[in-house]
């Protein structure tokens, strides 16, 4: 994710109300727009980190969240798949967003599609732990994230002790990512309006993933 740049302002009410952190009455969300913004947020991340060290030919720091081979499931499939199956809150995903910032800083990690998916199942499971009332366990995060519980429960207690076991989260500082998630909506619609105006189509695949299957390469 890297380090945001963070405004000194904090978030109204409203920006929660269109990423899907709260809703407005009693009128159902459904899937919050806060997945889809992290979703491009963490791909652009990705695809900048990748160039800047092929361009420099270094090689990345090696972690436990490193996989031999980066997984099929695209970012946001898999954020699509831990919120469904989850049943986590949407404010999880801010959180989490703040926690694998903090992993970064206290490290000279890069984030790159040989670790992103790692470091999502871990850091949205800790948030929810944190954050929600009822969660599961890991075991059954780890079907949902495609690895062994074994192998989850050392990330996160590699997670946990990178950070330092800093999980607390103030309002203000909540507030300033959701800010910035939010700028993230308004780039994203600056580079899709040209696109369409030049009628450019993407294909995706839309391969069911209805069931917990594998997803993250060993």
């Amino acid at each position: 994710m890297g380090t945001l740049a963070l405004d000194t302002q904090k978030a109204s009410p409203d920006i929660y109300i269109s990423l899907g952190l709260k809703a407005m009455g009693k009128r159902v969300i459904g899937v919050p727009p806060v997945l889809s913004l992290l979703s491009t947020l963490l791909e652009r991340t990705v695809q900048r980190n990748e160039t800047l060290l092929e361009e420099k030919h270094v090689e990345d720091v090696v972690t436990l969240f490193h996989g031999l081979r980066a997984p099929t499931l695209s970012i946001p499939k898999y954020i699509d798949r831990i919120f469904k199956y989850s049943g986590c809150s949407p404010s999880c995903f801010v959180v989490a967003h703040i926690y694998v910032d903090r992993f970064l800083q206290q490290s000279e990690v890069k984030l790159t599609s040989l670790n992103v998916h790692r470091l999502l199942i871990t850091s949205i499971m800790i948030a929810a732990k944190f954050m929600d009332d009822a969660f599961f366990n890991n075991a059954y995060y780890a079907k949902v994230g495609g690895i062994s519980t074994t192998e989850l429960n050392r990330l996160e207690m590699n997670f946990l002790f990178s950070i330092d076991f800093r999980l607390q989260v103030s309002i203000d500082i909540f507030g300033k990512y959701c800010s910035q998630l939010e700028k993230e909506a308004a780039e994203a619609l600056e580079v899709e309006r040209p696109i369409q105006a030049c009628r450019i189509k993407e294909s995706w695949s839309n391969k069911d993933d209805s069931t917990c299957a594998s997803t993250i390469a060993r």
